[in-house]
């Protein structure tokens, strides 16, 4: 299957379905019937609220962010839909820690459901680095539907990579 990338570590069931759905040409309608339209957080500062308002619900012990931005040096093609970043300056002999996080442009014009899907699992490494069996409680605790989220975020950069248009 050709971008199997997207789905590594999914069950053949779920692969033979996928495959179902693109010999039928069907992916992109089953994506827009269950995630009809994109938001309306297109800018860092609409983005940046967006985060803060999960983080302060969800995250309040969590280090503080300085910066939540959409970075267009983040791309898909280079396996990354996020970064956190942890940043350590000295500055007179202290050590002072920040953390951002950036997201792909592409989250701009999608659903609002993959966006706080990516966010979430953003604000997740500000507790647990790697990803382990911590993370994905947090992750789930935040938004219960995270891994049907991710699954269908993979179906539509699949679909997206195949047939080089965009759906949203």
């Amino acid at each position: 299957m050709a971008g199997i990338a997207f789905l590594n570590g999914y069950s053949e069931t779920v692969l033979q379905q996928v495959q179902r759905l693109l010999d039928d040409h069907q992916l992109d309608a089953y994506l827009k019937k269950k995630y009809p339209s994109s938001h309306n957080i297109v800018t860092d500062a609409l983005l940046y609220d967006y985060a803060m308002s999960l983080k302060n619900s969800y995250m309040k012990k969590a280090p503080p962010l300085r910066r939540i931005s959409f970075d267009p040096k983040i791309s898909v093609e280079h396996h990354a839909l996020g970064i956190n970043a942890h940043i350590a300056r000295g500055h007179g002999g202290k050590l002072k820690a920040s953390h951002e996080i950036r997201i792909d442009p592409v989250f701009k014009h999608c659903p609002e459901l993959f966006l706080r899907m990516i966010v979430v699992h953003e604000l997740a490494h500000l507790k647990e680095r790697e990803h382990n069996k911590a993370f994905y409680q947090l992750c789930t605790h935040i938004e219960p539907d995270y891994f049907q989220l991710e699954l269908d975020l993979r179906l539509l950069l699949l679909w997206q990579s195949q047939s080089n248009e965009r759906l949203y």
